[in-house]
């Protein structure tokens, strides 16, 4: 058994570039499939937010039509009410890297908010990319990885092979023309090794132990790969 840290974002709105607040949080089953495995394997979750706040699901994630059906929906709900840990998140400053196996970065819009600019969530990920622990990391919450800086001030994922939120997927959800910013192109102009699989299939891309995914439906292979890792 071992103890994997879940970051999730402690924001439940994007401001896009007509200044509006457009209702997000994170993605839903980006945190329940991980969750699942991580749990069902025997092993212990912490959560984590910037200043602790209590995360809250992006509206649209915990729909129907994004879960399958009413079924699926369901499921997912019955795995949010169910994790008490979401409940009691820890704050990011006060995260011991060092008590993780694991680190998993859940998605949704809202690290493109705040962990793309949070120096807590950067400092966790240097220590962790440091001690050579696997890393997790799904969606846009790979935008947490752009504020992280080597010690010599690069960018601490540079030429790494990585993969996230498509800019053709970002299209055809609709929101990409009034995003302050792609992640894609962020990604890339930072010096990643990008990389995508036609959009909504999953993909995942492990390099080192630098483990991401590309959307929601890459999650629960994301989350397997992870396990593989710390065996």
């Amino acid at each position: 058994m071992a103890d994997i840290l879940m970051v999730l974002t402690g924001t439940d709105r994007l401001t896009t570039t007509d200044g509006a607040d457009h209702p997000t949080g994170y993605w839903a089953e980006e945190f329940t499939a991980p969750y699942r495995a991580f749990t069902d394997a025997g092993h212990r979750v912490t959560v984590a937010t910037p200043g602790g706040v209590v995360p809250t699901p992006d509206p649209a994630s915990l729909s129907p039509e994004m879960n399958g059906g009413a079924a699926g929906a369901a499921a997912v709900a019955a795995v949010l009410d169910a994790a008490a840990e979401l409940r009691r998140p820890l704050a990011l400053a006060d995260v011991d890297p060092s008590r993780y196996a694991a680190v998993f970065y859940v998605g949704g819009h809202g690290p493109m908010q705040d962990l793309a600019q949070d120096t807590d969530s950067a400092r966790l990920l240097r220590s962790v990319m440091d001690a050579g622990t696997a890393l997790g990391v799904v969606c846009h919450g790979v935008a947490a990885l752009l504020p992280a800086r080597t010690e010599d001030g690069g960018w601490l994922f540079d030429d790494y092979r990585l993969t996230a939120f498509s800019t053709v997927e970002e299209k055809q959800a609709g929101l990409a023309d009034r995003l302050p910013w792609l992640l894609q192109e962020r990604l890339e102009e930072a010096g990643a090794r990008y990389s995508a699989a036609e959009p909504w299939a999953p993909h995942v891309v492990v390099d080192r132990n630098l483990h991401t995914g590309q959307n929601p439906a890459s999650s629960a292979p994301l989350a397997e790969a992870v396990l593989k890792t710390i065996g």
